[in-house]
């Protein structure tokens, strides 16, 4: 496998142990939303820096008129994930369960968006798999 296919797994391995540790982190007294503007301003700013320093000579303006409905889609459900995030260890997750419960969870919709939607084949690993998960579901929360 190549670094080119490695590369962002790491990357996202690593920035989701980090998420989560900072969202289970995040003072209790502290309302999800007044911590998520700060992480917005974080992000707005490091994502200019990112890319001024990869795009030398780019437009940013000319950039933007190639949005779609698909980045403005993609702020809301952030927000919802990472506000989901907050409540769900402030409500007592544990980052080893709470995770894993919605990640599963995530992946049997995924599976079935992609048939339904992406006319992804139904294979008999899928569906093992959705069954595996769904046991992994029971076992977790028993």
């Amino acid at each position: 496998m190549s670094f080119a296919m490695i590369w962002p797994i790491a990357l996202i391995v690593l920035s989701n142990v980090f998420y989560n540790i900072s969202s289970k982190e995040t003072p209790t007294g502290i309302d999800p939303f007044a911590s998520l503007t700060v992480t917005y301003l974080v992000g707005a700013a490091l994502s200019l820096v990112l890319y001024l320093a990869l795009n030398r000579g780019g437009n940013l303006i000319d950039e933007y008129k190639s949005i779609n409905w698909s980045s403005l889609v993609l702020g809301v459900t952030v927000v919802g994930l990472e506000a989901g995030s907050i409540y769900m260890y402030k409500a007592g997750w544990h980052v080893g369960s709470g995770q894993i419960v919605h990640s599963i969870l995530l992946a049997v919709c995924l599976v079935v968006i992609g048939v339904i939607v992406y006319r992804e084949p139904v294979t008999f690993t899928k569906i093992a798999g959705v069954l595996i998960c769904m046991f992994g579901l029971f076992l977790i929360n028993k």
